[in-house]
């Protein structure tokens, strides 16, 4: 989990100690992000401002201005995007499917509050229908106010925002298909609002029969480090390999 630190330091910054009061003259105030990645293994990131903390009815929100990446956004402790490098993942996680596909018009978002996901789809000329369901709309709006880089995606009537459990959308539209269905969720922790999300019987029953002929599912899957790939990655991999022939 992610923890803010401050220390009091030289401004020469070659010794620093914790400290709850005004620095002494020749002192400044530093504040830190902190987030666990695994056991032994930290980093943290130099803050110029804390914009937000707060909490939903599903999770808990910050969003900080970081001195090396701009701002952060931080859902239960764990980083999810930074302005500066944010692209890296959203690209990698739309562009494959949606060039691979021949002419993808209707797209089905499970997730990406954030409004990036839906950004990097609207670049495609030939999508006319992009509809975006996340389960949390406080937020889907903290997101609107605060990341000013999706204003325009969300202001584009070809994307359509719903409110509701991706699950269930996508069972009450039982008529509808979708050429690219792309999952950008939270990682499937036990007891999440997203752990359905990731099972077998969902990608069979639910997923599966919204695809148009020749469609395509995408997911996010967690880190793939060597010693990280254990968490999620392996285990949302061999469920895909069982319902879907190409991976």
């Amino acid at each position: 989990m992610g923890e803010i630190s401050c220390s009091t330091e030289p401004i020469n910054g070659v010794l620093s100690r914790s400290s709850s009061s005004p620095p002494p003259s020749g002192y400044r105030k530093s504040c830190w992000y902190e987030e666990e990645i695994e056991e032994n293994l930290r980093w943290c990131f130099a803050l110029n401002s804390i914009l937000h903390t707060g909490s939903t009815q599903y999770q808990e929100i910050a969003l900080f201005d970081t001195k090396p990446f701009g701002k952060a956004l931080v859902i239960d402790g764990k980083l999810q995007s930074a302005e500066v490098d944010e692209f890296v993942y959203h690209e990698c996680l739309v562009h494959p499917p949606l060039l691979n596909h021949p002419n993808p018009k209707a797209v089905f978002i499970m997730g990406g509050g954030e409004g990036s996901t839906a950004r990097e789809i609207l670049k495609h000329t030939t999508v006319d229908k992009v509809v975006m369901c996340d389960i949390d709309e406080e937020v889907v709006e903290f997101c609107k106010e605060y990341l000013v880089v999706n204003t325009e995606a969300f202001n584009d009537p070809r994307l359509d925002v719903i409110i509701n459990d991706a699950r269930a959308e996508l069972e009450k539209r039982k008529e509808e298909k979708f050429d690219v269905i792309v999952g950008d969720l939270a990682d499937p922790i036990e007891g999440g609002p997203c752990y359905k999300l990731y099972t077998k019987y969902f990608y069979e029953s639910t997923v599966k029969p919204r695809l148009s002929q020749g469609g395509i599912f995408v997911t996010q899957a967690g880190p793939a480090g060597i010693f990280s790939h254990a968490e999620v990655y392996t285990c949302i991999y061999n469920t895909l390999r069982q319902v879907f022939k190409c991976k």
